[in-house]
């Protein structure tokens, strides 16, 4: 039978509160063999998948919408900081288009941070009414991507 490992508390606050402060999506700390990850609550966790990709393509066409996208209840927003890829490999059809229905955990795009291609998930299931980003543009945390209705 494995030994129990004591976690300290008071190292998982401070992580916390680094990644409250930084605003980074997740940290993760290892020592003697002890690995611990803290990361911020998101309603679908991006899971990481290694891709080649070369930035600058057209964008697909987007509605108009009054509302600023960052106000928008349908919002999906960026989890990191990275560049936004709106499909698989250069030269691939987008994940979604305007007007695609979309199932909860479809992937609506890609992030990439530190050379990880990061999937960015539809957290509910709904209608894509609008794609923000363009393919290849910077993203920050927080920015919106995609509006789902």
């Amino acid at each position: 039978m494995a030994a129990k490992t004591q976690i300290d508390d008071e190292l998982v606050r401070r992580l916390a509160a680094l990644l409250e402060e930084t605003k980074l999506s997740e940290i993760e700390y290892e020592v003697g063999g002890l690995r611990l990850r803290v990361a911020r609550n998101h309603a679908s966790a991006p899971s990481p998948v290694q891709l080649a990709h070369e930035p600058a393509r057209p964008a697909p066409a987007t509605t108009a919408a009054a509302e600023p996208p960052a106000d928008h209840p349908g919002a999906v927003t960026s989890p990191m900081v990275g560049v936004a890829y709106l499909g698989p490999e250069p030269g691939a059809q987008p994940f979604v288009a305007v007007g695609d229905a979309v199932s909860e955990g479809a992937t609506l795009l890609l992030i990439e941070a530190m050379k990880t291609f990061n999937p960015i998930r539809a957290p509910r299931a709904g209608r894509v009414t609008r794609i923000v980003v363009t393919d290849g543009q910077p993203v920050e945390f927080g920015e919106p991507l995609v509006i789902l209705g």
